[in-house]
């Protein structure tokens, strides 16, 4: 690979961000040349800055890294998503990698294994944390349907049926269906284990 790698970074958590920026600052092929700090700001920086590789936390305000990913994908299909994550859960690099992203590391990884990440994806490669492809195959697929995850994040904040149908524009009835679908299929007792349950495994 020849010529400067441009990467933008976004992570809500500042000195995380700087971290990784002064990191990959230091090798002689990649250039930082944006950071932003909410998942709704990505694709803008994207159009404006034109990165080869884009570097996106899953956990942060507006939009989630996935989400994020999808719609750099849409905006900017030629830009590489990389998701950098805390949270090493087998649900989320299935989603990820739905999504359109091409690598997926947790940021305890070293800052060399990053660089190498950057470098690989922008030669067409896919890179995964070993240890996390072993916990996705254990783990099985994501048993729930969009819109069930749909349905049960709008129930993680107590909402009752009536105001997430209101919220989803679906029936009360439709919501309890799918409702009652994801808490059987998480194994749960209720609509609160159900979106705990469905968080660690990283379905949502």
């Amino acid at each position: 690979m020849t010529g400067i790698i441009r990467v933008l970074l976004a992570d809500d958590q500042s000195m995380v961000r700087e971290a990784l920026a002064t990191l990959l600052g230091l090798e002689e092929d990649i250039e930082v040349v944006a950071q932003v700090a909410r998942g709704d700001e990505v694709v803008a920086a994207v159009l404006e800055h034109r990165p080869d590789v884009a570097l996106l936390d899953i956990e942060m305000p507006g939009l989630t890294g996935i989400e994020a990913a999808g719609r750099v994908r849409e905006a900017a299909p030629a830009v590489k998503v990389v998701i950098v994550t805390t949270f090493g859960r087998p649900g989320y690099l299935r989603r990820a990698m739905e999504s359109g992203a091409q690598a997926f590391l947790v940021k305890d990884a070293p800052a060399s294994q990053l660089a190498d990440a950057v470098r690989r994806v922008l030669a067409g490669e896919r890179v995964i944390d070993p240890s996390l492809a072993a916990a996705a195959l254990a783990e099985g697929a994501d048993p729930l349907t969009g819109r069930e995850r749909e349905v049960l994040n709008a129930a993680a904040d107590g909402s009752v049926n009536a105001e997430i149908a209101r919220r989803l524009l679906l029936s009360e009835g439709t919501v309890r269906n799918y409702l009652s679908t994801a808490i059987q299929k998480t194994g749960a007792r209720n609509r609160a284990e159900a979106v705990r349950i469905a968080r660690e495994k990283g379905w949502l």
